[in-house]
C-alpha cells in the first residue's frame, strides 16, 4: 500500500481550482474546437483536427495526473503543525551561503505543488532532506549533482 504524500492546504486547493478549471472550461472549448475541425472534411489532412485532438490528449492527461494527485495526497494544515524551531514540512526557510554571499528562501512543499521559480522545493528534494530539523543557526550541507552546498539557516516562519 503506498504512503499518502503531504501536501498543504494552500497547494491542495491550487490543484483543485485547476482540476476544475480543465474540466468546466478546457473539456468544452476543445470538445467545441474538435466540432468545428471536423465540420471542415477530410480528417486525415486536417491540421486543425491534429491540433485539437493533440490538446485533448494533454488535456485529459493533465486531468488524471491531478486526480492521481489529490487521491494520494494528505492535506496538512501547516499553521497547526508542532516545530519546536526546527525546519518541518510546510516552513518558510532564508538560507546564506557563505562561499558565493548570498541569501535563498524557500518553501519545503510536496511534490505536485514544487515549483522553484516560485521557490517551492519538493520535501524530497536534497534540499529539503537536508534542511529538515535543522534550526536558525545551523549548518545544511546539501548533497547536489555540482557536489556538497553548505547553507547557513538565518530564518525559519511557518506562515501559510
Amino acid at each position: 500500500m503506498e504512503r499518502k504524500k503531504p501536501i498543504t492546504k494552500k497547494g491542495a486547493a491550487q490543484l483543485r481550482e485547476e482540476l476544475q478549471r480543465l474540466k468546466n472550461e478546457e473539456r468544452p472549448k476543445i470538445k467545441e474546437a474538435l466540432k468545428t475541425a471536423r465540420e471542415h472534411g477530410d480528417l486525415s489532412e486536417n491540421a486543425e483536427y491534429k491540433a485539437a485532438r493533440e490538446q485533448q490528449g494533454f488535456n485529459e492527461g493533465r486531468i488524471k495526473e491531478i486526480e492521481s494527485w489529490l487521491s494520494f495526497c494528505e492535506v496538512i494544515d501547516i499553521t497547526t503543525l508542532q516545530h519546536n524551531g526546527r525546519i518541518v514540512f510546510g516552513a518558510t526557510v532564508t538560507l546564506y551561503d557563505e562561499a558565493e554571499d548570498r541569501y535563498m528562501t524557500c518553501q519545503i512543499v510536496g511534490e505536485p505543488e514544487a515549483d522553484m521559480k516560485a521557490s517551492r522545493v519538493s520535501i524530497t528534494s536534497p534540499i529539503a532532506r537536508a534542511l529538515i530539523g535543522k534550526g536558525e543557526g545551523d549548518t545544511a550541507v546539501v548533497n547536489a549533482p555540482g557536489g556538497d552546498k553548505t547553507w547557513v539557516v538565518e530564518k525559519i516562519s511557518y506562515a501559510e
